[in-house]
């Protein structure tokens, strides 16, 4: 049986993988803080310890440590999302050489986010505009700290990761409350791109990297990106809502003070494209948002 360690894997997206490759028939390791399963490994993120031995044979490491990004950008907040995923990545490195067999892959995930706003020019892994603020200069620095390192037996990938929607976690499940409690209309003007992957695409793409042999950076999103206001009209039909009270600009940040985020996670414009995917003949099963959102309601 083929093992995957999945590193910072108790979130949301590391359970939508750590059931997608159980199915497929793979042995599946999590290295998590508080350990309270089975196959949890404990670990800090920082230092090596007992840990590392899980990697020795193991087909695939992949790396999702990392402070959430939905906070204040105080700098205390700061320091921590840079050191979780700078201290975690290095660590994984040095880990990886220390093994007489290291993992054959090792996908390290990144952001979609890494790419400046965009209203029309779509950005792909080659030609897109990478950007000059906090948020990118975090996922630039996360990337930067990723291939510093050196591993010669081992496949490296960078996952330049968007919003995934997902039944049971991510994104969708504060825009869904938002609509049911009728406060779901468009997000400023709305015309705000929204890049997005169906969290089963999510899974399945990065099965594909890993059936294929395939290396480099590739952006793990939907071919189709939406708009904010087309999310917002596509969650409150399929649920059934009938209105949704708009959010200008200033009430968006006085709300994500109020609830302790930043707003530029709904202002920016993400116009992200999976160029790499697609012209490897990557199938996705979820390209449109209203079959996406169907879905995750109807399942």
């Amino acid at each position: 049986m083929k093992t995957i360690i999945i590193a910072g894997g108790t979130g949301f997206l590391g359970q939508v993988l750590e059931i997608y490759f159980e199915n497929k028939g793979y042995e599946v390791k999590i290295l998590t803080r508080k350990p309270n399963k089975e196959n949890h490994i404990h670990w800090d993120g920082k230092n090596l310890r007992k840990w590392k031995n899980a990697l020795e044979n193991a087909e695939v490491l992949i790396n999702l440590a990392g402070k959430s990004v939905d906070c204040r950008y105080t700098e205390a907040n700061k320091k921590l999302i840079y050191d979780s995923r700078i201290d975690s990545t290095n660590v994984l490195g040095l880990a990886i050489n220390l093994c007489d067999n290291p993992p054959k892959y090792w996908l390290n995930s990144s952001t979609s986010t890494i790419y400046e706003g965009s209203y029309t020019k779509e950005m792909t892994e080659e030609n897109g505009d990478i950007g000059d603020d906090f948020s990118m200069n975090i996922a630039k620095y996360w990337e930067e700290a990723f291939y510093s390192i050196t591993n010669p037996k081992t496949k490296k990938v960078i996952l330049r990761t968007s919003i995934v929607l997902g039944k049971n976690g991510g994104a969708f499940i504060p825009l869904k409350r938002l609509a049911q409690f009728g406060l779901g209309g468009k997000q400023w003007h709305g015309n705000q791109k929204v890049s997005w992957i169906h969290e089963l695409d999510f899974a399945r793409a990065i099965d594909f990297i890993i059936t294929n042999k395939l290396e480099g950076i590739f952006n793990v999103v939907s071919p189709k990106p939406t708009d904010n206001k087309t999310l917002m009209k596509t969650i409150r039909k399929t649920i059934n809502i009938p209105f949704g009270i708009s959010h200008p600009k200033w009430l968006l940040k006085f709300g994500a003070k109020l609830i302790g985020t930043e707003a530029e996670l709904v202002l920016k414009s993400r116009n992200v494209i999976p160029k790499k995917l697609t012209l490897l003949n990557f199938q996705f099963k979820h390209k449109d948002i209203k079959h996406a959102i169907q879905s995750l309601i109807n399942t």
